[in-house]
């Protein structure tokens, strides 16, 4: 159906006659009796009957009426829907509790009259099919992982480097350390049953085990975070590792640590990923506050060498102080 005609009825019946519709619509009245004419076509029945004082419903006119009144309703909800700054910009986390969801949420802080719609997707290829098909605005990965190269119409931009602690219970043998070194974790048993093969987070550990010669045992299903720290309080031999930024709650009997890794630091990097030409002014105002609050790329630190995106210089270091990977 032809919704300039049925814009073009609407307008004829609230002004109560051609001409004032045709005045209203900035047309001839020539055009509104053609619309009107090929609607009444499209429909099989009289809309109008010409009276004196102008145009008058029929009985069918009035029965389409509020119809066609919702018609242009619809099509104004369809249109906004996907109008730039209309919508809520929807960007991807990995998980809830991870750095990259704390980075979302001190933006909407930042910004909260920017609407926001928080995905989760696993796979980075899901990712960045969705910021193809315009599904999804932004999501958060490690850049560029092996296997999972950008397409040329993807950009991406290194947002932040989390380091990474091990967390041991009171009974391991490092629980009172106050840093531990990457040399000091080998022979260890490092638990992490939530790596995910064909995963950037999987490709990270797989070069940071062949990098220090530690052991990662990603063995038995993955019941969440509540097992695996249940399981790290109550097992000296095991320890894991967890971003500093990651937000974990556990009892306080667990009496769990945190341990800052050292020599070098392993960090982890998140990225930014975003489609060239996707217009939603909620993504500019992201891109520029997490260029702002972001920070890489410090010295002592190690990533994998294909973890790319830029290194920028760190508030109040010297130019030379670069990212190693």
């Amino acid at each position: 159906m032809d919704l300039q005609a049925v814009r073009t009825f609407v307008a004829v019946t609230e002004a109560g006659g051609f001409q004032k519709a045709a005045a209203d619509l900035s047309v001839t009245q020539q055009a509104v009796s053609k619309r009107i004419a090929a609607l009444e076509a499209a429909l099989g029945v009289r809309l109008f009957t010409r009276a004196p004082r102008g145009a008058e419903l029929t009985i069918d006119g009035r029965a389409f009426l509020p119809h066609a009144r919702e018609l242009l309703r619809a099509a104004e909800r369809a249109s906004a829907s996907v109008r730039p700054g209309s919508r809520p910009l929807r960007v991807d986390v990995i998980a809830s509790r991870t750095a990259q969801s704390g980075l979302m949420r001190a933006f909407h802080g930042a910004h909260p009259g920017i609407a926001l719609d928080v995905m989760m997707l696993v796979s980075m290829d899901t990712a960045v099919a969705a910021l193809r098909s315009g599904e999804l605005d932004a999501t958060f990965r490690a850049v560029t992982a092996p296997g999972h190269p950008l397409p040329d119409d993807i950009e991406s931009a290194r947002v932040l480097d989390e380091p990474l602690q091990l967390l041991t219970g009171p009974a391991h043998p490092l629980a009172d350390a106050p840093s531990v070194t990457l040399a000091d974790l080998v022979g260890h048993r490092i638990w992490m049953p939530g790596i995910a093969p064909g995963t950037e987070w999987g490709a990270y550990y797989a070069d940071l085990v062949a990098e220090f010669a530690l052991t990662i045992e990603a063995t038995g299903p993955n019941f969440g975070s509540d097992v695996l720290l249940d399981t790290i309080a109550d097992t000296p031999s095991l320890a894991t590792f967890m971003g500093a930024h990651s937000r974990l709650l556990w009892p306080d009997t667990h009496d769990l640590r945190r341990i800052p890794l050292t020599d070098p630091t392993p960090v982890y990097p998140h990225s930014l990923l975003w489609h060239r030409d996707n217009p939603h002014p909620g993504l500019g105002e992201l891109r520029t506050y997490l260029g702002a609050a972001g920070e890489y790329g410090a010295a002592g630190s190690w990533v994998p060498g294909w973890a790319v995106g830029g290194c920028r210089r760190r508030r109040g270091t010297s130019d030379d102080e670069r990212c190693t990977g």
